[in-house]
Formats: C-alpha cells, structure tokens, sequence
C-alpha cells in the first residue's frame, strides 16, 4: 500500500486517533496544551466593535492579551457576569454581545491591563 498522505483515523488496537500528534484519542494531551499556551503579543488590550458577518448584531472584541485560553475562558466570564450580557472566546479574543468597550476597558483597567 503507498501513502498518499492520508493519515490514520482510527485504529481496532488503539480506537479514535488524535489528526494532531497520532497518538490515541485517551492519550492525546493536543487539547491541554493549547488550552495551556500563552500567544505572544504585546500585552496591550485591543477593544473594537464588529458588525460583521453577524445580521447587525454588534459584538464588542477585546483581542492582544497575553492570556491562554483558560485564562480568557474565566476572564470572559467576569465580564459576562458584570456586563450582563452573553459572549464566547473565539480564536484568541474574547467577544461580548453589544457595545461595551467603554465599560469593558474601565474594567481591564481595574485588573490591572493595559488598555487602548
């Protein structure tokens, strides 16, 4: 048989196959380390509001922290619970449903972020 770049997808001895590292999907430690990696930028808190792509519904960005995934997961939550609204943390930044960068730069400012 030739390999013609596929890649294993599952295995009877092993199960699921993790695409990433092809290790066991019980073994795979993929996830953890990304949710664990911090990106490198340069710290400094970037808010803007996007109507984009989402039927006129505006969302308020905050990109450029220097936090890993987790650490944007509990972030985003307390800003959920302070603004009262819903959001996700998607690709690295953090969105809030409607237009709080007012308020949401006062409130990374309170934590101890640099803000612009």
């Amino acid at each position: 048989m030739q390999n013609n770049g596929s890649k294993l997808v599952y295995s009877t001895s092993l199960g699921a196959i993790c695409p990433e590292c092809a290790r066991a999907r019980k073994d795979c430690r993929c996830r953890e380390l990304r949710n664990t990696a911090v990106p490198a930028t340069d710290g400094v808190a970037r808010l803007r509001y996007e109507l984009n792509g989402r039927k006129g519904k505006g969302v308020t960005l905050i990109s450029g922290l220097s936090l890993s995934h987790n650490e944007l997961v509990e972030l985003s939550g307390k800003l959920k619970r302070q603004f009262a609204t819903g959001g996700a943390v998607k690709e690295g930044a953090i969105q809030l449903q409607g237009d709080f960068r007012l308020q949401a730069a006062e409130k990374l400012r309170e934590l101890g972020f640099k803000v612009k």
